[in-house]
């Protein structure tokens, strides 16, 4: 049996986003945000709505014990942008900063780094009705916001992530319309919502390392191996071209400061001499949040005349996606020879599944902790191989709002009861513990 040691100053962790955990949409003068407005048509497959979640607002120290009990030193948490600029720009909401303040404060009591990501897609409605990540209008108010949120909580949080998962807002919020928004654009739609959110992050970059130094600061991108469903010159074909959408523009953009050649004439109407320039920015740090590989073929009809393939998988989740460790080992050292071996992040990797509480109310999540197995696996063997990543943070802490399916996919390695708003670690809480405690799988 292959055994594992992970370095020992190594960061053990959970993430966890604000519109998904926190609940308390109307206190403290909390604006609206695109997801509320989602609900609100009735979008939500199970017809829930994140007016409560796990109730995260008022039962931050509780889940604060938990990621201690669990012997993790890292938490990653989204801010919600709304809380803090209740239109988006403006006036400042005190109430809002202050609930950030007693978190952040709460983490270090409790000897856990708070790792802060800005962007989590709860866009302020009010800046999606002047256009959103469709025009350049927003690329101000973006590092306005940062500024804020950097001025308030620098002092402490050392750790700074723009944008989580930019492709997935860009494609199924603007693209195929399945996220909040829920615009169907096309093609165009999701390049300019992936440009814009792109010189948006490189703006915030500069505005925070205008105003404070000794931060480290980064980005969080969902990235997936693109293979081809088939030999097929045609699917050989749409896998790169997804390849360039779901991964490049992100990766290229913030790493290479450049625009993807695949996509540079598809892009040409709205990148702007500089563009480039203000894209790219020196980071120190990247979050990488995997699930899978992507098999994907051509198929017209869709953006880019691509579509998802057979993965020739055993093993799914309970969100209908293959089970593939090795596509996070093949990431891994992929980054490290095109990209250099910056230091990286896992800032999610988890999977849900349909949990049954067993006869002694308890949850005993055995394909979880198999998928958690596998994949730390992956992570010792690309650490073994050079590559520099500095920790594993799962997703998630929590059961949570899982976007447009509501509370019916279950992805915490804590159970949270809707009702009472109970918290039951699963066998999985207790087998990640294991493995940060003992600095070994």
């Amino acid at each position: 049996m292959t055994q594992f040691v992970f370095p020992r100053d190594f960061l053990w962790g959970a993430s966890t986003s604000s519109y998904q955990i926190e609940g308390a949409l109307q206190a403290d003068g909390r604006g609206d945000c695109v997801w509320d407005t989602f609900a609100a048509a009735g979008r939500i497959a199970d017809g829930s709505t994140a007016k409560t979640a796990c109730d995260h607002f008022h039962r931050w120290p509780e889940d604060i014990a938990l990621l201690k009990a669990a012997g993790f030193n890292a938490y990653r948490f989204s801010i919600a942008w709304p809380r803090v600029l209740p239109t988006g720009t403006g006036a400042v909401n005190a109430k809002g900063l202050d609930f950030y303040d007693r978190l952040v404060d709460g983490l270090l009591t409790a000897g856990i780094r708070p790792m802060a990501c800005l962007y989590h897609w709860d866009l302020p409605q009010p800046l999606e009705d002047r256009g959103g990540w469709q025009g350049r209008e927003i690329i101000q108010p973006f590092a306005d916001y940062a500024a804020v949120v950097a001025a308030r909580l620098a002092d402490r949080v050392k750790d700074w992530m723009m944008l989580n998962e930019p492709n997935v807002v860009a494609i199924f919020g603007y693209g195929v319309g399945d996220h909040a928004p829920g615009l169907k654009l096309g093609e165009v739609g999701i390049l300019k919502a992936l440009h814009h959110q792109n010189l948006a992050q490189g703006a915030a970059f500069r505005a925070i390392a205008a105003a404070h130094s000794g931060l480290r600061l980064g980005t969080v991108i969902n990235l997936e191996p693109c293979l081809a469903e088939s030999d097929d010159p045609l699917d050989v074909a749409a896998a790169a071209r997804w390849d360039a959408v779901w991964n490049r523009v992100a990766l290229d953009g913030v790493l290479r400061g450049m625009i993807p050649p695949l996509l540079a004439e598809k892009m040409a109407d709205f990148v702007r001499p500089g563009d480039e320039e203000l894209i790219g920015y020196p980071i120190d740090l990247l979050g990488i949040n995997y699930y899978s590989k992507m098999t994907m073929k051509h198929e017209t009809g869709h953006p880019f005349d691509v579509w998802w393939g057979d993965a020739h998988c055993q093993r799914w989740t309970g969100m209908g996606w293959p089970v593939q460790p090795d596509g996070l080992y093949d990431l891994l050292m992929e980054l490290k020879r095109d990209y250099g071996n910056l230091p990286v992040y896992i800032a999610e990797n988890g999977a849900a599944y349909d949990d049954e509480v067993a006869a002694d109310g308890q949850i005993h999540d055995a394909e979880r902790v198999a998928f958690f197995k596998d994949h730390l696996a992956a992570v010792g063997r690309a650490l073994a191989d050079g590559c520099n990543v500095k920790g594993y943070l799962c997703w998630s802490l929590l059961d949570n709002f899982e976007w447009a399916f509501g509370l019916a996919k279950r992805f915490g390695i804590v159970r949270v009861d809707y009702e009472t708003l109970q918290r039951t670690p699963k066998d999985s809480y207790r087998f990640l513990s294991t493995v940060a405690k003992q600095g070994r799988l």
